[in-house]
């Protein structure tokens, strides 16, 4: 895809990077995205891909804006409490980026329709926080062959990871036992540092270029100030990512 006038002024900064150029601006542009959630995670997620020229976002969540939610999705503001999470994100993000092709869904992802919400896609964004969601797309992910950008958080922890299928172990693999969710202790800065990786490991993968966390997981725990890369071992019994290996 051709880059536009516009293009070159709104990524300066980006297009003086040898990581990003104009050849992968062009990718950029030329990518779809698949976001699940417009939460914690999802919120500062969305607001990245957008701001970084990602051409087409699409994105489910199917909740509404509680005030409990305000500590961390920065989508939402006190004027969008009882709003649908979908409809709040989608105001913010236009007025972010106009020229962003969006693709709403208010739906609740489920292992039935995980796969068809991010077809087309050329990959997923976990921001969910339920492992049984989290599953869901896994096995989507494995279906369509598009790497699975994984993170959750806890209190002032953050863990990001990269599944990329027929390469490195699944998200079944780091967590075989499946659980319902549950609530959880979480600082707002929590979710957006790992949103904010989630998107660089998104830009890496659809420009080609540098070094992506696959098969590996980063955890910070800035309450204790420590950051390390865990190696993630595949299941040889792995029910989900088995048929998908090279």
């Amino acid at each position: 895809m051709v880059l536009a006038e516009y293009d070159y002024k709104r990524y300066d900064r980006q297009l003086l990077m040898k990581s990003v150029g104009l050849e992968g601006q062009a990718k950029l542009k030329d990518a779809r995205v698949f976001v699940a959630g417009a939460g914690g995670i999802g919120s500062p997620a969305l607001a990245y891909l957008a701001s970084a020229g990602v051409g087409t976002l699409r994105f489910a969540d199917d909740g509404y804006v509680e005030l409990s939610n305000l500590n961390r999705q920065i989508l939402h503001y006190e004027n969008n409490l009882e709003e649908s999470k979908i409809d709040s994100a989608l105001e913010k993000l236009r007025q972010m980026n106009s020229t962003i092709n969006y693709e709403p869904i208010a739906e609740t992802i489920t292992d039935e329709n995980a796969a068809e919400l991010a077809r087309g896609c050329n990959c997923i964004v976990d921001a969910l926080d339920n492992l049984l969601a989290k599953q869901a797309l896994n096995l989507a992910s494995l279906q369509l062959r598009i790497p699975l950008m994984h993170a959750s958080v806890e209190g002032m922890e953050a863990r990001i990871a990269t599944f990329i299928p027929g390469q490195t172990a699944c998200l079944r693999c780091l967590y075989p036992s499946l659980s319902a969710c549950t609530k959880f202790p979480v600082l707002g800065a929590a979710p957006a540092f790992a949103a904010s990786v989630q998107v660089m490991e998104v830009v890496k993968f659809l420009t080609g270029k540098g070094k992506l966390l696959a098969g590996k997981m980063l955890r910070f725990n800035a309450e204790n100030a420590e950051v390390e890369i865990i190696e993630i071992a595949r299941d040889p019994l792995c029910s989900a990512c088995f048929g998908a290996r090279a």
